[in-house]
């Protein structure tokens, strides 16, 4: 095939997968790993980064990938926490709270309980 590899594709923010192959990922202007495949499945494609010794997969949508620029290799990324690290305890999601008696058991639901949260319903 007789094609030009630094021509884009004819639709605006299109690539071919032999140009996002080697970019490296920047997230907050670190960098967190490189393209090594695209994948392209029915719902949307997926950059697979080499993060450290595994690979990430990225879905490849404006709201992962803000931007990327051929010319300096680099993409940017800002992807949800834990995705290219491990989540810090601090930063992680606790679990609902719940309400506990002074024994420390947790409360009993009685029907009239129930039934008040029914009609509020």
């Amino acid at each position: 095939m007789d094609t030009d590899a630094d021509k884009l594709p004819d639709e605006p923010d299109s690539w071919y997968d032999h140009q996002l192959v080697g970019l490296r990922a920047l997230r907050d202007g670190v960098e967190v790993g490189e393209v090594v495949r695209v994948e392209h499945l029915p719902a949307q494609d997926l950059l697979i980064i080499k993060s450290g010794e595994r690979e990430v997969m990225l879905p490849f949508v404006k709201a992962m990938v803000p931007s990327l620029d051929l010319a300096t290799g680099t993409m940017v990324v800002t992807p949800p926490i834990g995705l290219f690290e491990e989540v810090l305890p601090e930063l992680a999601t606790p679990e609902p709270a719940q309400p506990e008696s002074e024994d420390g058991e947790l409360p009993e639901v009685s029907e009239t309980d129930e039934s008040a949260e029914a009609d509020q319903e």
